[in-house]
């Protein structure tokens, strides 16, 4: 396994773009840190979003996982890319001739995308606990290790968006199609639940239903944490609103992300086993 890393790691890094991308990645990671420094001070409106509590133990873990996920879009173009490199500069064919099967070829790219999930997922606790340790306004060592079930439903989530982009990569070959495929997809989950909300069910119902799909299971593992702020529910209760919602991560969300990783990574090995290169 470490051998066909290395030989993954060397391609990345020798590639201009794709080293550029994963760089940027890390470094919009760290960005979280300058929303500490966010102050408005108008006049009597004095506003300093750190106070607002979002870097508290242990909602910081929440808020944290959720936000950076939306950065998971850099290193998904860097995986797409890696395979549809792959097939433009004939190395694919060149590893298989060398004595590397289809089945290690696959595992060399599923073990570089549990690679960067895994890296992700340590950067993130790292940035969040210096923040926390910061600005928290609890030290408590049971309450810092709180809900770190969001670190892992992140690491779970990065994995499950990754093999998708894999899959998308292996099925499509050029990494502007993938990505193409990639929005398409989305739009069709959404077209699918206006259609169902509208036709058959209620909207409790509609989201169970869309939970199973791939993209609608990614997102549901970390829920929104914005109305856990306090300021928002002060804002709720003022107007007569109560906002209870369930904001854990379940076992059964994590099982269906696991399954459709599966799928992905075998689809990718049937479609190599199945093409001729």
């Amino acid at each position: 396994m470490k051998r066909l890393l290395q030989i993954e790691f060397i391609k990345l890094w020798n590639n201009r773009s794709s080293k550029v991308l994963i760089i940027a990645y890390f470094v919009l990671l760290t960005s979280i840190a300058l929303v500490a420094a966010i102050k408005f001070d108008i006049g009597p409106i004095k506003f300093h979003l750190a106070e607002q509590g979002i870097f508290n133990f242990p909602y910081i873990w929440h808020f944290n996982t959720f936000v950076t996920a939306f950065f998971k879009l850099f290193l998904a173009i860097v995986i797409v890319s890696m395979m549809s490199n792959e097939y433009s500069n004939k190395t694919i064919k060149q590893n298989l001739i060398d004595g590397l099967s289809k089945k290690e070829f696959v595992l060399s790219k599923f073990l570089t995308v549990i690679t960067f999930a895994l890296i992700s997922t340590i950067f993130v606790f790292v940035v969040s606990m210096i923040l926390g340790l910061i600005y928290s306004d609890y030290d408590e060592f049971s309450i810092i290790f709180s809900d770190l079930e969001f670190l892992l439903a992140f690491f779970v989530k990065l994995v499950g968006f990754f093999s998708f982009c894999l899959f998308l990569g292996v099925l499509v070959k050029r990494s502007a199609f993938a990505l193409g495929f990639l929005i398409l997809w989305q739009v069709f989950e959404g077209f699918v639940r206006g259609m169902i909300r509208w036709k058959f069910f209620d909207s409790e119902t509609t989201d169970a239903i869309m939970g199973f799909f791939p993209l609608n299971a990614m997102f549901n593992l970390i829920k929104e944490p914005f109305s856990r702020l306090n300021a928002v529910q002060s804002v709720a209760n003022q107007i007569g609103e109560t906002v209870s919602l369930n904001y854990h991560v379940h076992w059964y969300e994590i099982l269906i992300v696991l399954i459709w990783t599966w799928i992905f990574v075998y689809l990718s090995y049937l479609l190599l086993k199945k093409r001729d290169l």
